[in-house]
């Protein structure tokens, strides 16, 4: 359809031209025949050009890729060419399909069941003419919706976001010409030039490379930039070993290229990321389980409220109609509309404590469901490590071996001759002095304001020269000659001379085996001596030894001329762990979240870290891709419990580990800072991407933000997750056990035909304390510093378990007897008279406070919490006692209560009966503290998978 209007506005001559000129393939063959059909031939060939597979392109010779794509390398495609691929393949960009507006992102927050049940109860309150009741519910409503919509709204873009690492802009050539053009606009068969510092816009098969290095940390997680070529490979292996592709959204950090575009858009390795991601669905937190099951249930208790009202009233020869509207009121009233508001509450202040403390939550749930995290799979490169390669041991020649302190390459840190720990600078080793020399002046990196231009392993060496107050030794020298690093030769070497001098001697960094292969002498003391197979023997040794360890192992050489250079030692490369992680991993572990690693990187690399953070123990062991290609779910998620190690993985890879994981029951949190974690970030409970090394697909993709890029954060985040699940299990239990002793008194006045306790006014009272400031600063509690030790919450565990239960139940008898004792005292047989109704409604809002007292937590004495500890608590109770004093002494108020004065007597009585709910609650805690104790004594709890 849009090639015909493309025709129609396209004169045929023009077309002709266009066609004759820009298709170098196949144009003889076309000589003398009809315009009609070479239009249509042209048209069908590029009908059949298609994007191909990295790794089928990686293996096709130049010369039968020009042909699959029909272009000339030096001219390029033409803009004919280029309009007719677009119509098959569309622009270099993604697109989200089926976005929904915002109004219909804002009406689904309705879909959770309490938020249906509440505005249900608004709609009975309406009926009934309980016009304030219907209002108050529906504003709580709107707030909590309006809220929660507000905080999630962000959360969504994580697809769009693949955009951004799609760079603007490029440099192609078409019709002859090389021009910059925008990404979006690259088709298949367009010929790239890449240059240092360029983001690659498509999947590229390199036709023409010049010492070409990308930076694949953020696609494959290796931290050492690859070196490309323009080879053919024989075989085609996993993504890191297509060393003639370059892939869309990595960096140039060397050299520069030339190639042909085989794969845009979806059609790319970036693409497949995309295809991924939404193909994910985020899976519910279980708090959204928890308050949905806790709504539904609430929906049985009412039914079931009506249902025993409306028997009652039958067998009492009542009008069902009447017992139908009070069993619809009680229902009403036994629902805790203030329940949503407090969960929003807890769950935003708990966002703001996080934010203090570096960690930005997009999702307010996500808060929550921390407190539930058993397993946090990490990322190793750029999350439990800097991302910054850093030398760390030294070996001379002959035999000083020295560690160095500091990460990354600011410069801070120290070189410390081993054993002695002395601080060595410049020359006060010769030895040393000279192997760090070499490793400056052979080298073409630049650090700017912590920043390397250039190979990071050559920034690692400049960065420890700067350690060692050498960083300047370069300026003394006059470079004349550079032989290049090669992935063939493994060396690089420069041909100096120092100024004013005119004696020329070469400086050379590569392989271990290479090096050697160029010298004859070593280094002792600043005195070249003969090399001897009993030192070469040596430093085999010592290579291995450094290798095993996880380093990456370079030699160092100088000399007169090649085949005759000095050895002048060994210097082991790591990309470290980040400081505060090991530690983390401790705690997290005590508490019993299992940490995983999960990387591209090689095992002995991997292994390495994971022996640094504490992470390997005698049981654990590691697993890599390509077992993981071959091993069923279901014996991955059996596996997967005494892995704790998985290396050279994929996306894919580790999607999977994490739904083995989450089929094995653990509730998985996924830490990753590059476009290879995106998709596991979306499908992980809880997505937790890095602030500053993180890319912003990774950080849309997450639930979780960390802005400095501290591991160690994540205690803090699990220690509030758990903090607030018990902060909203305390608010559940006084509502509840509030709303059930009101309607307890309620109902059993109404079915028993004795006279109400209670009047309309002081109930409305009543119910301002059971949802307002007392029970609000419930969901304020301060974190217990405790939580962290507790193991994690099981995800069946519900917020009314059965052991809640039995307090709300508990707290409730007390109560309603308390209140009944009170009311059967103080009830004169000439019938309810105001002293009757005042007495009685004060012991129930005592009763209340004292339990809202005990509600504060479900685990510690008072004691133990502290009465100051939550001041916002203690300014709501103050004030509940000064407003009741208001309603019994003040004479207006007593109009519209129906109260009168009270002696110091009797409220000093009611205080010590409503304290009875506070001490039996109290010693609950104490005999449950004790049971406990002595359970986890016979059964030791067994560890986190």
């Amino acid at each position: 359809m849009g090639m015909k209007h493309f025709f129609r506005f396209c004169p045929k001559g023009s077309f002709l031209r266009l066609s004759q000129k820009y298709q170098p393939l196949g144009s003889r063959d076309l000589e003398g025949e009809p315009e009609d059909e070479l239009e249509l031939k042209a048209v069908e060939r590029e009908k059949e050009i298609t994007a191909l597979p990295p790794k089928e392109a990686c293996k096709c010779p130049i010369d039968d890729l020009v042909k699959i794509f029909q272009v000339d390398l030096e001219m390029g495609l033409s803009e004919l060419s280029v309009l007719q691929r677009r119509v098959k393949h569309g622009w270099n960009e993604f697109v989200v399909d089926n976005i929904e507006p915002i109004w219909k992102k804002y009406l689904d927050q309705f879909k959770n069941p309490l938020i249906l049940l509440l505005l249900a109860s608004a709609l009975v309150s309406v009926i009934t003419k309980e016009y304030e009741d219907a209002v108050s519910i529906t504003m709580a409503v709107i707030i909590v919706v309006t809220v929660a919509f507000i905080q999630e709204h962000r959360s969504e873009k994580s697809l769009q976001e693949l955009n951004k690492l799609v760079p603007p802009e490029c440099n192609c050539v078409r019709e002859g010409k090389l021009q910059h053009l925008l990404a979006r606009e690259l088709v298949p068969g367009d010929v790239v030039c890449l240059s240092m510092g360029d983001r690659v816009p498509a999947d590229i098969r390199l036709t023409e490379v010049t010492d070409l290095l990308v930076d694949e940390s953020s696609f494959t997680g290796e931290a050492e930039p690859c070196s490309k070529n323009d080879c053919i490979l024989t075989e085609a292996g996993d993504l890191t070993t297509l060393s003639n592709v370059a892939f869309m959204g990595t960096l140039v950090r060397y050299g520069k290229a030339k190639g042909i575009v085989i794969g845009t858009g979806e059609n790319s390795q970036f693409g497949e990321v995309f295809k991924m991601m939404q193909e994910e669905e985020t899976p519910k937190t279980p708090l959204q389980k928890n308050m949905d099951k806790l709504g539904k249930q609430l929906t049985l208790v009412s039914f079931g409220i009506i249902g025993l009202l409306m028997l009652i009233g039958w067998l009492q020869g009542k009008h069902l109609l009447s017992m139908f509207t009070i069993g619809v009121s009680l229902a009403v009233a036994a629902i805790p509309e203030g329940l949503p508001i407090v969960v929003t509450v807890t769950l935003v202040l708990g966002v703001l404590r996080m934010a203090k403390k570096r960690v930005i939550v997009k999702k307010l749930p996500i808060v929550e469901t921390l407190g539930c995290c058993t397993v946090i799979c990490s990322d190793k490169t750029g999350t439990l490590t800097a991302n910054e390669m850093t030398v760390t041991q030294l070996v001379t020649s002959d035999g000083f071996k020295a560690e160095v302190s500091g990460v990354g390459y600011n410069g801070e840190g120290n070189v410390y001759l081993l054993p002695s720990k002395e601080v060595l600078k410049e020359f006060s080793n010769i030895s040393v002095g000279k192997l760090v020399e070499a490793g400056c002046v052979a080298n073409n990196a630049i650090i700017r304001k912590t920043t390397v231009m250039g190979q990071p392993t050559e920034g690692a060496l400049v960065a420890l020269a700067m350690k060692m107050e050498l960083s300047s030794i370069q300026d003394n020298y006059v470079k004349k000659k550079e032989i290049p690093f090669s992935s063939e030769q493994k060396w690089m070497a420069v041909k100096c001379a120092l100024k004013n001098q005119e004696e020329e001697v070469y400086f050379m960094k590569g392989a271990f085996e290479e090096v050697m292969q160029h010298c004859s002498m070593f280094n002792s003391g600043g005195i070249s001596l003969p090399l001897t197979p009993q030192q070469k023997a040596v430093y085999v040794q010592e290579e291995k030894h450094m290798g095993s360890l996880g380093l990456r192992v370079l030699a160092l050489a100088s000399g007169p001329e090649l085949g005759r250079l000095t050895f002048l030692g060994l210097v082991g490369i790591i990309d470290p762990p980040r400081h505060g992680v090991k530690e983390a991993v401790q705690i997290l572990v005590e508490s019993g979240v299992s940490v995983k690693m999960i990387t591209g990187d090689a095992l002995e690399t991997a292994w390495a870290i994971a022996q640094k953070i504490g992470l390997c123990n005698g049981k654990m062991k590691a697993m890599s891709g390509e077992e993981l290609e071959t091993i069923t779910e279901s014996a991955l998620s059996t596996a997967v419990k005494n892995v704790s190690v998985f290396f050279r993985t994929s996306p894919k890879h580790k999607l999977k580990i994490i739904k083995a994981l989450q089929k094995a029951g653990a509730i998985v949190g996924m830490t990753g800072d590059g476009v290879n974690d995106a998709v596991a970030l979306k499908s992980a409970d809880i997505g937790v991407a890095m602030g500053r090394a993180g890319t912003d697909v990774s950080k849309e993709a997450a639930n979780m933000i960390l802005v400095d890029d501290d591991f160690s954060t994540i205690r803090n985040a699990i220690e509030e997750g758990k903090g607030i699940f018990y902060n909203i299990k305390n608010f559940v239990r006084f509502q509840l056990s509030t709303s059930i002793s009101a309607l307890s008194l309620i109902t059993l006045s109404t079915v028993f035909n004795l006279p109400n306790p209670l009047n309309a006014m002081q109930i409305l009272w009543i119910n301002i304390i059971m949802d307002g400031p007392p029970a609000q600063s419930l969901g304020v509690e301060p974190v217990d510093k405790d939580a962290i030790k507790h193991p994690p919450r099981s995800v069946t565990d519900t917020i009314l378990g059965r052991s809640l239960v039995l307090k709300i139940l508990l707290s409730a008898a007390v109560i309603i007897s308390g209140t009944l004792f009170v009311f059967w005292k103080e009830l004169p047989k000439s019938g309810v008279t105001p002293r009757t109704t005042t007495m009685t409604f004060t012991c129930f809002v005592f009763f209340d406070l004292f339990n809202a007292l005990t509600c504060r937590s479900q685990r510690k004495l008072i004691t133990e919490i502290g009465v100051l500890r939550n001041r916002m608590f203690l300014y709501s109770v103050l004030g509940s006692i000064l407003g009741q004093m208001a309603v019994i002494y003040i004479p207006p108020l007593q109009k519209i209560f129906q109260t009168e004065n009270l002696g110091p007597l009797d409220l000093l009585f009611l205080t010590g009966l409503a304290s009875s709910v506070f001490i039996l609650s109290e010693l609950v805690k104490v005999c449950e503290r004790f049971c406990c104790r002595t359970k986890t004594e016979k059964d030791p709890p067994e560890k986190a998978v």
